[in-house]
């Protein structure tokens, strides 16, 4: 499984680590997909930037995604020194479906017990298989970045072949315990699919006694900032994550 790993030019000797994965509704995309993002931390805050190549469904099915997701940032922990990554400030950010899956993954990690996440960055994070928020009807038809028949596609193409109960890591929504995570960020635009599913994701948390940043960008699409970067709400929804992300680090 391929993994592609950025330092700055001067890295520190011992720098925060973005683990990033890639959107694309678990169907397409690939380690270099959305890049631009997290490499805005590579240059403002110095951090290592690990790029996973999961595979993708339909060939791959189930908990195929989120277990090849797990893995590298298991092989990322391992080499940290190699890497010149400091352990204690690890983050897993991803947008669209990689939100999802590094929601998943941070999951996976709180109950196998380890590996360390300081931190939790989900995009726009494709949460929730089940389809039916108010959002997800809102935005069903075109035009359309992510429409709810898109949703279904990509939801059916990771799922069939499942048998019995959906794996919580697979469809974060479901988990039914959202204590003990690291701190997340979350934002959305107010006029996607996924906007009702990521509030409800940060709701949660906060009740079961989390800590979580939310942010509903009026107005934005899915992916609107990974599409039109230099418009003012996307300029603003950067500023706002990597200001974020700054804090955490630096008290991590």
């Amino acid at each position: 499984m391929p993994l592609t790993v950025l330092r700055p030019a001067a890295p520190a000797a011992s720098a925060p680590c973005v683990y990033w994965i890639h959107g694309g509704g678990m169907v397409m995309g690939n380690r270099y997909s959305q890049l631009d993002i997290p490499l805005d931390w590579l240059s403002d805050l110095g951090a290592v930037v690990v790029s996973v190549d999961y595979r993708l469904a339909p060939e791959a099915r189930g908990t195929a995604l989120v277990d090849d997701c797990y893995l590298g940032l298991t092989w990322t922990l391992e080499h940290a020194t190699e890497l010149g990554i400091d352990p204690r400030r690890v983050v897993v950010a991803g947008v669209s479906a990689g939100g999802g899956l590094a929601a998943g993954i941070t999951l996976m990690a709180r109950d196998r017990g380890g590996p360390a996440i300081a931190g939790q960055v989900l995009i726009g994070p494709m949460l929730d298989h089940r389809n039916r928020s108010a959002s997800s009807r809102q935005f069903a038809g075109e035009p359309g970045v992510w429409t709810r028949a898109m949703n279904e596609f990509g939801w059916r193409s990771v799922l069939d072949g499942i048998e019995g109960d959906v794996p919580v890591y697979v469809s974060p929504a479901l988990a039914a315990d959202l204590s003990d995570l690291p701190p997340a960020y979350i934002d959305a635009g107010s006029a996607e699919v996924f906007r009702d599913e990521d509030v409800a994701h940060a709701y949660r948390i906060w009740a079961a006694g989390g800590r979580a940043e939310l942010h509903i960008w009026d107005g934005g699409f899915h992916g609107f900032d990974a599409l039109f970067p230099a418009a003012p709400i996307s300029a603003g929804a950067r500023r706002t994550r990597t200001a974020w992300l700054s804090r955490l680090l630096s008290t991590t």
